[in-house]
């Protein structure tokens, strides 16, 4: 194995968190991850020496995911994987309440743009920092905050109950959705 491809390996675990985040189905995730990698080892003399290979491969991610997205006229359901949490849950109403509102939360972030969805990820979920995201993505910081903010609007007016009372989640115990965004990390 290369050098390169050795180096993709060490970086499966944050591939895949970050690919199960844009697509919302860990089997999809794991063809994506394994497309990006292939692709990225087959064209590995592209990347260049010096440059951060994770931002290279996280933006082969995206870009396969948006030319996916692109030619799936039919929009999918956000699944979660959760069985791992219920397992070690004691508490089988905290177990129900947390999968619901990460459901919930997923169904949200589901109805967020690519660009704003793939920031939100990789501040909330990966823990990148802006500048960080900024370089991965090659663009302006400025424009990695203002994603953010408006991707942290857009979902928590999702979540948040409208003018009738009426919210996502019909738990009144309801936990603040960017203090559930922020926690799933």
């Amino acid at each position: 194995m290369t050098e390169v491809g050795e180096k993709i390996v060490s970086l499966l675990p944050q591939l895949r968190r970050f690919a199960i985040g844009l697509c919302g189905d860990v089997s999809q995730a794991d063809d994506l991850v394994q497309t990006a990698c292939e692709k990225a080892i087959k064209n590995q003399n592209q990347w260049q020496e010096g440059t951060r290979l994770d931002s290279w491969v996280f933006r082969i991610i995206q870009n396969l995911h948006l030319d996916h997205s692109r030619a799936n006229t039919i929009r999918r359901d956000y699944a979660l994987n959760t069985a791992h949490q219920a397992e070690n849950c004691v508490d089988g109403v905290r177990a129900l309440e947390s999968r619901y509102d990460l459901g919930v939360v997923g169904h949200g972030l589901d109805q967020l743009s690519l660009s704003q969805r793939s920031i939100l990820l990789m501040v909330c979920v990966e823990d990148m920092s802006y500048r960080q995201v900024a370089q991965t993505l090659d663009i302006p910081l400025g424009t990695v905050m203002s994603r953010l903010a408006r991707a942290r609007q857009h979902l928590h007016r999702i979540l948040s109950p409208d003018s009738s009372g009426t919210i996502a989640s019909k738990n009144k115990n309801h936990t603040d959705p960017t203090k559930v965004v922020n926690n799933v990390r």
